[in-house]
């Protein structure tokens, strides 16, 4: 049975509407990550959203994988014009060539922070302190777009070359990688996540 028609009775985010977006919601969204190369993943697929549905980009996710060697940085910081033209005929992923392009420098600027800091998590958690802020959201429209911490958070990351990186899109991925909790307190996740 699929996650929508499992239990109907179960309460969720209202964003998370179909079986792809409620098995991610049901699964990861929120879930802190501390895994370096998932928070490098989720930063690009962030950045590869811009201007799209998150939908979108769950349903070209496991293709992104593959091209994208897994999301592993150091295979992407050495893509050159060949690879860049195959991802941009590639219908699997986003074919914008800024965004295919900013994955390679964000790939670059990613190595480089894990080269000063000794893991990404340590430098992106410190955003938050190291843990993640329980908000307690009775509904979508109580859900900023930005806040301090990712206005902050998107300040460094350009500062160190990183691109598609605005505030906005560092808010989505603090929320994905579970830096901040936004279930809606009457989601069953939110009890389960904070413990409350």
């Amino acid at each position: 049975m699929s996650p929508a028609n499992s239990d109907s009775k179960i309460r969720r985010c209202a964003w998370a509407k179909n079986d792809l977006s409620i098995a991610y919601h049901d699964r990861e969204w929120g879930v802190p990550v501390h895994d370096d190369r998932l928070l490098f993943e989720f930063l690009i697929l962030e950045g590869a959203q811009a201007g799209l549905s998150w939908d979108t980009i769950l349903k070209k996710r496991a293709h992104y994988r593959k091209v994208f060697d897994r999301f592993d940085a150091k295979a992407i910081a050495r893509y050159d014009e060949t690879k860049i033209a195959a991802l941009l005929a590639d219908p699997g992923i986003i074919r914008n060539r800024l965004k295919v392009e900013s994955a390679i420098g964000n790939a670059r600027a990613y190595l480089a922070v894990r080269e000063e800091f000794g893991t990404f998590d340590r430098y992106i958690w410190q955003f938050v302190g190291g843990q993640p802020r329980v908000n307690r959201r009775r509904s979508p429209g109580d859900i900023p777009a930005r806040t301090a911490e990712s206005d902050a958070m998107s300040q460094d990351l350009k500062r160190r070359g990183f691109k598609f990186a605005g505030s906005t899109i560092c808010y989505a991925f603090m929320q994905a990688v579970g830096m901040v909790n936004d279930h809606a307190v009457n989601c069953f996740r939110y009890p389960q996540l904070t413990g409350k």
